[in-house]
């Protein structure tokens, strides 16, 4: 089966695959990556590298004795391994490589999300190979996406890729564990993500690297939803590279979306974490649903969670609690505590001002159908 053809793609690569003795970067499963990142090169083809491993890399620098390794010493393996791990990347190719740090509040930011965007393209247009890893020397739990998985599928977005690699220790997705049943077989193709897949991805068996296999069907959902060709390919073997260079599919192949969401949409719905919950009655969500329509307070039954103005929030049904949509909201929990249920008119009256006419505007508003 021929694999779909691309332009721009996102290389997810593991910390299992950069130091997989814990002892340091080592170049046992890189360098077929990395002939596989020159072949694409020179075929015009652009490739954006996110590369986890600095802690791993770092740990041989930093002597830790006990297993369970504190923060602050993460933090600085982080620090020591990810300069490390840059000096490899920069030595296996005779183009520059650039070095993009990021957390998820850069990502949470619309400004730095678009300026990350931009930065990101501007490489790529002078064929200088980025290279993207999460911040982990500075970034708090607050601050990270926690696997380069999702966020490798966020940085697809961000560059409007064609096709997002994801290297495992294994072939693809199976029907069964293959680590625990010989017969399992491998999923070549899968054409749409439901529950029945999530409940095929089992947990990491990686001793050093965080994602399993749930994270990496996490990531596909997100970059198939963008129109992004998802595959989950096994990066220890170098015919892996081979077959994908042949146009062929050595792993499993989430197929795109045919209707793709925009990417601020995609944004909005994936990479945003909800602060809060808005409730609303029935005519508020008719009005949503099938109108259309923004948000505004009229419509709005309760209030939950502590959000500010700009923070992300989930907008319920007061009457089944299903989640509806997902939306920016333009007024903090404690000024919707006051207003819900009021008309604007009502509210310009009662305090004195001219209120936000829409609580959640329909363009920074996103229907979750699923």
């Amino acid at each position: 089966m021929k694999a779909p053809s691309w332009r721009r793609a996102v290389l997810k690569v593991g910390s299992a695959l950069i130091a997989p003795d814990e002892t340091g970067v080592s170049t046992k499963y890189l360098l077929p990556i990395a002939r596989f990142i020159n072949e694409c090169h020179e075929r015009g083809q652009e490739v954006v590298i996110v590369s986890s491993g600095s802690v791993a890399a770092g740990r041989k620098h930093i002597h830790f004795e006990h297993k369970k390794v504190p923060v602050a010493v993460r933090k600085a393996m982080s620090a020591v391994g990810q300069n490390e791990m840059m000096g490899y990347w920069s030595r296996f190719f005779d183009f520059p490589c650039a070095q993009l740090l990021m957390t998820h509040s850069d990502l949470r930011d619309r400004a730095r999300y678009v300026s990350i965007k931009n930065t990101l393209n501007r490489l790529l247009e002078h064929n200088i190979l980025p290279v993207v890893n999460e911040n982990d020397a500075l970034a708090t739990d607050e601050m990270k996406v926690g696997d380069n998985d999702n966020l490798s599928a966020m940085v697809a977005t961000l560059v409007d890729a064609d096709a997002l690699f994801i290297c495992s220790d294994i072939d693809g997705l199976y029907d069964s564990d293959p680590n625990l049943n010989p017969d399992a077989k491998k999923i070549p193709v899968v054409e749409q993500i439901d529950e029945s897949i999530f409940s095929l991805a089992g947990g990491s068996v990686s001793a050093v690297g965080t994602g399993g296999m749930r994270t990496k069907v996490e990531a596909a959902e997100k970059a198939t939803s963008h129109g992004i060709d998802t595959y989950i390919v096994n990066g220890r073997k170098g015919e892996t590279f081979e077959s994908l260079l042949q146009g062929e599919i050595p792993g499993t192949l989430f197929r795109r979306q045919s209707d793709p969401i925009s990417n601020k949409k995609h944004w909005l719905r994936h990479t945003l974490v909800a602060q809060g919950e808005i409730l609303i009655d029935d005519g508020a969500e008719k009005a949503l649903m099938e109108n259309g329509a923004s948000l505004l307070s009229s419509g709005i039954v309760d209030v939950q969670g502590d959000f500010d103005r700009g923070d992300a929030v989930v907008v319920r049904s007061a009457n089944n609690a299903d989640a509806l949509a997902k939306g920016i909201c333009q007024y903090s929990s404690h000024e919707l505590l006051h207003i819900k249920g009021q008309q604007t008119e009502d509210i310009a009256e009662q305090f004195g001002y001219s209120p936000i006419t829409e609580v959640i505007h329909r363009d920074d508003l996103m229907i979750l159908e699923d």
